[in-house]
């Protein structure tokens, strides 16, 4: 479940990412008042550490993802 939750924050901070690069346009501070905002800060950090998270994905043997789910 960690990692489910872990990657769409990381999704929704990549897809912020791609609004400030094509549009100029930073939904996370527009949504909670500005990017020095504390809210702003909290979320930024919260996608930052789920995709910390999720670096993790990529060095895990594919048995053990393949276990987890056959153990649901």
């Amino acid at each position: 479940m960690l990692d489910r939750i872990a990657l769409i924050l990381a999704i929704l901070g990549g897809i912020n990412w791609g609004s400030i690069g094509l549009f100029q346009f930073d939904i996370i501070a527009w949504i909670s008042g500005g990017q020095t905002a504390v809210l702003s800060r909290i979320i930024y950090t919260i996608v930052a550490l789920a995709a910390l998270w999720c670096v993790s994905l990529l060095f895990r043997e594919r048995e053990q993802v393949i276990e987890k789910r056959a153990l649901r």
